[in-house]
């Protein structure tokens, strides 16, 4: 989960870094006032009844549902929607026996499908929200032909095993270092703090900071360090999801027009954020859904994201961006079997 940045000169940069990552916090920013869809639901009638979507998180990149709730695309799909807070666990928990319908995450899930977790990916979400920092003056390279530039190094995460941990590890692994721990060829170390992580890489107890937005982009405002890998548009990563929309297997057969509603609702909302970014922020803010300080920097963010709308749906190889990353988890260790064979099983499209 994103972590709180360490002090830096403005204490607004502090307020912006209380982000989370894709799905995987369970600390949600709660609403201080009754919303304009909360005001409005008591007139209306909902096909699918009240459905509980875990979206509390307090990330930025997770907006598509806040604004789906907040503009009434999941009302106008037949869902009275009820935003709720859960941990990692809890989601994977309610994927599997039918509890949760449908939740936003990143490739950290696919790991709990390949040990039994029945859950789809029903389509792509968003590009990458995790960056790799160095400090300012540092010349390591981002993709170099000389592994042994980036061998011994120690690099930051929120917790071994997590998303971020992963990120970095392709980014080694593509760069023909290995991530496996017992070939020591790099150092992973974790801060359950993002203020801790960017104090040890200014300190120089790690080289690497690989942290989730928009803690990167505040290092670098402030002049102590630099992003050396931003997911959103640099290789390994460049032009792929990294999180994606997941669905309950369970549901899906027994109520597939449920979850297209839900997965149309959130296209309506991802369209409407790229075409109003400045009112989509306001809104996040005024909810409470995420502590955003500096909206220039966020509404940058959201354009990185470049959320898939109801006419980019289909036209990018979702499927072939899970591969990509069941490939990758595959060669460090985080997935056994065979990349296209759970692929398959994993992803299905929504008609």
């Amino acid at each position: 989960m994103k972590k709180r940045l360490f002090t830096l000169a403005l204490a607004a940069s502090v307020v912006v870094a209380s982000l989370t990552g894709c799905g995987n916090s369970g600390g949600a920013t709660q609403q201080s006032e009754t919303t304009e869809a909360e005001s409005t639901s008591a007139n209306t009638d909902y096909k699918f009844g009240k459905i509980d979507i875990p979206a509390l998180d307090g990330s930025l990149c997770g907006a598509p549902i806040y604004i789906a709730y907040e503009k009434g695309f999941f009302e106008e799909e037949g869902i009275d929607a009820n935003l709720t807070a859960a941990d990692f666990e809890t989601r994977k928990i309610g994927l599997n026996n039918g509890n949760v319908p449908f939740v936003n995450g990143d490739f950290q899930f696919f790991s709990s499908a390949e040990q039994g977790i029945d859950m789809k990916v029903i389509g792509g979400m968003h590009y990458g929200c995790i960056k790799l920092v160095v400090k300012a003056d540092s010349d390591l390279p981002a993709v170099t032909s000389d592994p042994e530039s980036l061998k011994g190094l120690k690099i930051g995460v929120d917790e071994v095993g997590g998303t971020t941990f992963q990120v970095a590890s392709v980014w080694l692994e593509e760069n023909g270092v290995s991530a496996k721990q017992e070939k020591g060829e790099a150092t992973f170390l974790p801060y359950s703090d993002g203020n801790l992580e960017l104090e040890a890489l200014y300190n120089g107890d790690i080289d690497v900071a690989a942290i989730w937005d928009p803690l990167g982009d505040i290092a670098e405002a402030s002049g102590k360090a630099k992003v050396l890998v931003d997911i959103s548009k640099d290789e390994p990563f460049a032009g792929k999801y990294c999180c994606f929309y997941y669905a309950s297997t369970k549901v899906i057969n027994e109520n597939p027009d449920e979850i297209k509603a839900l997965y149309n609702a959130v296209l309506k909302a991802q369209k409407w954020i790229n075409e109003n970014p400045d009112e989509a922020l306001d809104i996040i803010i005024k909810g409470n859904y995420s502590e955003v300080e500096d909206k220039d920097l966020a509404k940058a963010l959201i354009a990185d994201y470049e959320y898939e709308t109801p006419e980019t749906a289909g036209t990018h190889d979702v499927k072939g961006d899970v591969l990509y990353f069941a490939q990758e988890l595959k060669t460090i260790g985080y997935l056994e079997g065979d990349p296209q064979e759970f692929t398959d099983k994993l992803y299905q499209e929504v008609k």
